[in-house]
């Protein structure tokens, strides 16, 4: 949840092209040599306009090492052992830094090769610039994974459902989306869904989005495991 580092959801429209269990499996490593790679805890670099980071923040982490053929193709091989708590969450993150009232448009797509086993989610952290809220989507989770907060009950938007959860970690509010149903690839309208939280709920002001990030949160990985992002865009205006 938040208390990783800082550096690194009334009309969705949430159009998932594959379910997950159709793509599940172990992601293989680049097939050429990547054009960056870090073993390194804190590991990052700056890709075509995406930043990408190993993030190693959990107590009790094993290993993990990043790769990236681009700031939107790149992936990592993380071994943590099954001991509860988060260990990481490798990502990648694109900066909005514009007021939700001031986007016309805020949208990303993604397709993710992960493993059947171990325990995570594939998710969206979302970010104002004051770090006061945090936005999570959960697109696929597998094993003893929850969100932080209690259940504010279920939406259905754009032909998808999605159960809301609402939080605080101590440090910062927390709004966590979680699809019904395991997604490996597809789109999202994001801008609709920080509007329901503003003007719908009214959980938070005109508060300015500042780091838009996807990637793995990662709590168990025993043996190794593969995780990939094949391609993934974020687009705003």
């Amino acid at each position: 949840m938040a208390t990783r580092t800082l550096a690194r959801a009334a009309t969705a429209l949430v159009a998932p092209a594959l379910a997950l269990g159709a793509t599940v499996g172990l992601a293989a490593a680049p097939a050429s040599a990547a054009v960056w790679s870090s073993c390194d805890q804190w590991g990052s670099t700056t890709l075509n306009g995406y930043t990408l980071y190993n993030d190693v923040w959990g107590s009790g982490a094993g290993t993990q090492c990043i790769w990236a053929n681009s700031g939107t193709n790149w992936g990592v091989n993380a071994s943590h052992p099954d001991t509860g708590g988060i260990k990481s969450y490798p990502n990648a993150q694109k900066v909005i830094d514009k007021s939700v009232s001031s986007l016309a448009s805020l949208t990303s797509s993604y397709n993710v090769t992960v493993p059947s086993s171990g325990a995570y989610e594939t998710a969206y952290d979302i970010w104002d610039t004051d770090h006061k809220y945090e936005i999570m989507l959960w697109v696929n989770k597998t094993g003893a994974v929850g969100p932080l907060g209690t259940s504010q009950g279920s939406l259905t938007l754009g032909g998808s459902t999605w159960t809301v959860y609402k939080g605080d970690n101590g440090s910062n509010d927390v709004f966590s989306f979680v699809r019904s149903s395991d997604s490996a690839s597809g789109s999202v309208n994001i801008l609709p869904i920080l509007k329901w939280i503003k003007d719908t709920k009214g959980w938070f002001g005109d508060v300015t989005i500042g780091d838009l990030q996807f990637g793995f949160e990662i709590t168990s990985s025993a043996g190794g495991l593969n995780f990939a992002v094949n391609s993934e865009s974020v687009s705003s205006s």
